[in-house]
């Protein structure tokens, strides 16, 4: 079999499976089997693969059929233009959350921001990609798993940020300490607990963990507003990734707080309402 009839080959089952972007994934398996760039594949498409290249492409194309995320079989994730390490125990970081990430580095710039604390870090994109964009800054990241916290501090370390950030591991504020921040940030588990069952087969191969926001997708947002303003310097902000759905009930959960003021709403690249910020005043 060629590099020209493998892809061929991947594209025609992935696209009988009905799995998203056949063509990108059949490609960036290739890739990965072979290890060489794009453009490898369309100079070389005539070479042929050897025996155990073709057994491992067409093993992980069925495993894409059976739903398993395409970042599981490669471990790579790019995200800010930063590349990370993922598997099984941390959220694949999603093009939504750039726009979370945008908008925390514009309020840091604003403010003039020395101290940011990331809550629920998972693989630390969100923590490293502030780290490495944002200059005199110092960045603490949370989770309640360690062995996503494992991940975090290896991706930081790859990206070359370690000296920015503190990991700590925590179920939120619990351990924390009494430590003030300028801005705290998350994109916390949000989906309704009775509607995991019902998303798509590569999404429920995620950490449920990372997932379950409990009954009405809501217990985090209540627990960092609740507690949140206790962690932020006067004028701080909290910045926070949301469903689509969740901007109105959000909203209410801080505006019965009455600890917060300016609060407003980012839409995503596919004009979904995505970040919530609020400050304290």
């Amino acid at each position: 079999m060629t590099i020209k009839q493998a892809l061929i080959k991947g594209v025609t089952v992935l696209k009988l499976e009905k799995i998203s972007t056949p063509k990108l994934k059949a490609r960036l398996l290739l890739q990965y089997v072979l290890k060489k760039p794009r453009q490898y594949l369309i100079v070389y498409d005539n070479q042929k693969l050897t025996d155990k290249e073709e057994q491992e492409y067409l093993k992980y194309i069925e495993l894409l059929t059976q739903g398993e995320p395409i970042e599981h079989i490669t471990h790579q994730k790019e995200f800010m233009k930063l590349n990370f390490y993922v598997d099984e125990n941390v959220l694949i970081p999603r093009q939504d959350t750039e726009v979370l990430v945008e908008e925390v580095m514009k309020i840091a710039k604003k403010i003039r921001a020395r101290k940011i604390l990331d809550l629920c870090t998972g693989s630390g994109a969100i923590a490293i990609s502030l780290a490495k964009y944002l200059e005199n800054i110092q960045l603490t990241a949370l989770d309640i798993s360690g062995k996503a916290l494992d991940i975090a501090i290896a991706n930081a370390k790859n990206n070359h940020v370690q000296d920015k950030i503190t990991f700590v591991e925590s179920n939120l504020f619990q351990d924390l300490g009494q430590e003030k921040y300028d801005i705290i940030v998350s994109n916390p588990p949000y989906i309704r607990r009775k509607e995991i069952e019902t998303l798509d087969k590569e999404v429920r191969r995620e950490p449920r963990l990372a997932l379950d926001g409990g009954e009405d997708g809501l217990d985090f947002y209540r627990n960092i507003i609740d507690k949140g303003y206790e962690y932020l310097k006067y004028g701080g902000y909290i910045c926070l990734e949301i469903g689509y759905d969740q901007k109105e009930e959000v909203m209410k959960i801080i505006k019965d707080k009455k600890q917060y003021i300016e609060t407003y709403c980012k839409k995503d690249l596919y004009d979904n309402d995505r970040v919530i910020v609020t400050k304290l005043g």
